[in-house]
């Protein structure tokens, strides 16, 4: 595994002032982390940042929105890029989810600061409020449709609402607790969710029904993803016909990331377990790469890349820091993680 150069999040507002300073770090498995500092010393006659580093680390190419910088001992270098923009008065408190729409105009995000919101992508501007759970949502996302909104909270309800005058217009209830996360089935007839109650729940939207128990895991499940299998797994049998109403269930694989440290994948239309796999701490999320690879991140900071196909070992383990991977996204050919710290 390579080794990671690492600078403080905030490293762009650091660095906005004369002689600011931010921190770097160099982590290379099996080898103590090396520790530095970037500093401003004022600003280039072109108005570029004049940026220094410590020992051990080295500037190279400095714009205004980008600094390069290497560990020469290590061998590696990362561009680290400013945010293209910052939206601040959305929420007071943290983030919990959040959701860009299909066309790329709105996002919906949820808070601990109780609310969820739809904003303008482009300029952060509230457009709707969207009230009528009780206690936290935990988790918001966008239909395909791009108009329609998915959410579900501790209280064990999942709600569709109308991204453009934010009416609730369908609220489902079968969980007994909160709703940890939702997917959507193809393109919204029906959509999925788990829940502190250990469930994974398929659900009708067009009669507001829950169309059955996917997976009942005796543990919270805090994460699922939905994904079209191989051809070559064998998802099994349904033990009774499907219901005409399950739209798009059919060769597809439900990912369950469970508390109890195990990662299950399920056939979504058979319920019959596909996998069972078994890490090191409790599963936060998962997500798939392709109809074969699979990704899942764990409480103590490790993400599994696993062959759903042959799940006996990992194809890969990859442990940057010991904080809570709390999502994983595709992106392009690799992906995109958030961890707690």
């Amino acid at each position: 595994m390579a080794a990671t150069l690492r600078i403080q999040s905030d490293w762009s507002r650091a660095l906005s002032r004369d002689e600011g300073e931010a921190w770097l770090s160099c982590r290379s498995p099996g080898k103590p982390t090396l520790y530095g500092s970037v500093t401003r010393r004022g600003l280039s006659s072109d108005g570029v940042p004049d940026i220094v580093a410590s020992e051990g680390f080295v500037v190279g190419e400095v714009t205004k929105k980008s600094i390069l910088i290497s560990c020469p001992h290590e061998n590696v270098s990362t561009k680290f890029l400013a945010p293209y923009t910052s939206f601040c008065r959305i929420h007071q408190k943290s983030i919990t989810c959040l959701d860009i729409s299909s066309g790329g105009g709105l996002g919906v995000s949820t808070s601990t600061d109780g609310t969820m919101k739809i904003w303008q992508a482009a300029n952060g501007e509230i457009r709707r409020l969207l009230e009528g759970h009780v206690y936290d949502v935990n988790c918001c996302r966008f239909f395909p449709s791009g108009l329609v909104v998915l959410s579900g909270g501790m209280d064990a309800q999942l709600k569709i609402w109308s991204a453009e005058d934010a009416s609730c217009v369908v609220t489902f209830k079968g969980h007994k607790g909160g709703v940890l996360d939702t997917a959507i089935v193809d393109r919204g007839r029906n959509v999925l969710s788990c829940s502190r109650d250990g469930t994974a729940r398929l659900w009708d939207c067009g009669k507001s029904a829950c169309l059955g128990v996917i997976a009942d895991c005796g543990s919270p499940v805090n994460g699922i993803a939905v994904g079209t299998a191989d051809n070559s797994l064998n998802l099994g049998t349904p033990e009774k016909p499907p219901s005409e109403r399950e739209v798009g269930t059919e060769g597809k694989i439900l990912l369950l990331a469970r508390e109890d440290k195990k990662l299950q994948g399920v056939g979504l239309q058979s319920r019959q377990p596909v996998f069972l796999f078994i890490g090191s701490d409790a599963f936060n999320c998962c997500t798939f790469l392709s109809s074969t690879y699979v990704l899942a991140g764990t409480q103590d900071g490790n993400i599994y890349q696993l062959d759903v196909r042959n799940t006996n070992a990992p194809i890969q383990v990859i442990h940057r820091s010991g904080a809570p991977v709390l999502s994983l996204l595709p992106y392009r050919d690799g992906f995109i993680a958030s961890q707690g710290n």
